[in-house]
C-alpha cells in the first residue's frame, strides 16, 4: 500500500521533499499541493502535481492522508493544527513552530486526534553529525568534555522571508535548531545552562549570526556557532575528550582523530623547553610516541531515511524517529537562548 501526500507550500525545500520521495521511497507517492504563490503552484503543475485551491480543498480530499507542511514558520502552528484535525498525518518542516507553546498545542491535537505527527529533523543524517556521533559513543577519544560545531558562510543577510520576525526568520530558529538537536541527539541529557550571543549585523528584524554555548547536566559543554560573516572558516567539529581530539574541517567531512596512545604517558622534565611560545613545559609540543592519529570512523548517511521511517511507523514496523517531545525540548531550549540574549546573560536551566 502507499501513502499519497500532499504538499502545502512549494517553494524551494517542498521541491527537494517531493523529488527525493518520488525518487527513493517506494511506500509513499505525492500527489498534490497548494502554494499561495501562482508561480510556485505552475511549478507543482509542471512537476505532474494536482494543484489545489485552497488548504481547506487539499484537507477535503479523502485520498490523501499524509501533509507535508513547508510553508513560512509562523503558518506552521495553524496549518498543522487543521490538518490533523482534517484526519492526516503530518510531517512539518523544521523549526516546527515559533516558540515550545505553539508545539504544545499541536501535539494536544495530534494525541486528541492519534494522528502521526513528526518534524523533518533531516539534518540528524547528516554524514559529519553522524561521524562525530559514532565516534563520542564508540568512546574513540574518551570522554567529551568541549564540543564546537560551526555553520560558517560569508554571503550577508537572511534571504527572503527569513530575514522578517513576523515570518520566524533569523539564524537560531533557521540553522540553530539543526545544530541545537544534533547537540541534543549527541548527549540526551538534561541542558542544565544556556547562554546566547546573537548579532544582527545586516538588519534590525533578525539575529544573522550567532554563538551559543550549551552546558549539559554530564558537565559536558557545546558552543554552536553560525555564521554569514565569516572569511575564514573553523573546522566544521572540533571536539576535545580526556583521550584524544577530533576535528572535521568541512561537509567533504575530511578531517581526523589524534588519540593517546595506550602506553603514552608522559614525565614532565625539570628543564625548561625553549619552543615559539617562549620557555616553557606545558605549551611544549607533546612527543610524537604518546599519541597515534586514526581515520574518522565510517557511516552511512541519507536524508531519505526521515520519510522510509514515517511509512514504517505508519505500516507499524517501527518506532517514530523524530518525535515531537523531541522537538519540544528543542524548542523549550531556543526560548531560554532568545530570554539569554534579552537579559545579556547566561541563563541556569532544567530542559
Amino acid at each position: 500500500m502507499k501513502h499519497r501526500l500532499a504538499l502545502i507550500g512549494y517553494g524551494g525545500m517542498a521541491g527537494w521533499h517531493h523529488s527525493n520521495i518520488k525518487e527513493k521511497i517506494k511506500g509513499i507517492e505525492v500527489v498534490g499541493a497548494y502554494d499561495v504563490r501562482e508561480e510556485a503552484n505552475d511549478k507543482a503543475r509542471e512537476n505532474g502535481l494536482k494543484v489545489y485551491a485552497s488548504v481547506a480543498e487539499l484537507l477535503a480530499d479523502k485520498d490523501i492522508d499524509i501533509v507535508t507542511i513547508a510553508t513560512p514558520n509562523d503558518f506552521h502552528r495553524g496549518l498543522a493544527i487543521e490538518a490533523l484535525r482534517a484526519g492526516k498525518h503530518v510531517v512539518c518542516e523544521k523549526p516546527v513552530t515559533l516558540n515550545a507553546k505553539e508545539l504544545e498545542d499541536i501535539i494536544a491535537v495530534a494525541k486528541e486526534t492519534g494522528k502521526l505527527f513528526s518534524i523533518h529533523q533531516n539534518r540528524r543524517w547528516d554524514r559529519d553529525f553522524l561521524i562525530v556521533k559514532k565516534a563520542i559513543d564508540e568512546g574513540i577519544i574518551g570522554t567529551p568534555y568541549f564540543v564546537e560545531s560551526r555553520v560558517q558562510g560569508s554571503r550577508g543577510a537572511m534571504h527572503g522571508w527569513r530575514g522578517h520576525k513576523q515570518n520566524g526568520g533569523g539564524m537560531l530558529l533557521d540553522w540553530g535548531v539543526h545544530l541545537i538537536d544534533q547537540a541534543m541527539q549527541m548527549f540526551p541529557e538534561k541542558v542544565v545552562s544556556v547562554d546566547a550571543h546573537l548579532f544582527s549585523l545586516y538588519g534590525s528584524e533578525v539575529d544573522d549570526n550567532i554563538k551559543l554555548l550549551l552546558r549539559f547536566e554530564s558537565g559536558v559543554s557545546v558552543l554552536l556557532e553560525m555564521a554569514t560573516n565569516c572569511f575564514i572558516n573553523q573546522p566544521r567539529w572540533h571536539v576535545s575528550g580526556t583521550g584524544g581530539t577530533l576535528i572535521v574541517e568541512d561537509w567533504s567531512c575530511k578531517g581526523r582523530i589524534v588519540k593517546l596512545k595506550e602506553d603514552g604517558a608522559m614525565t614532565w622534565a625539570d628543564d625548561i623547553v625553549y619552543t615559539e611560545a617562549g620557555p616553557t613545559r606545558t605549551m611544549a609540543p607533546r612527543p610524537k610516541h604518546t599519541t597515534q592519529e586514526v581515520p574518522l570512523p565510517e557511516v552511512k548517511a541519507d536524508w531519505t531515511e526521515y520519510y522510509q521511517n514515517i511509512v514504517d511507523v505508519l505500516n507499524g514496523k517501527a518506532e517514530l524517529i523524530v518525535k515531537p517531545e523531541q522537538a519540544l525540548r528543542v524548542m523549550n531550549v531556543i526560548d531560554a537562548l532568545f530570554a539569554s540574549q534579552e537579559s545579556g546573560t547566561g541563563l541556569k536551566v532544567n530542559i
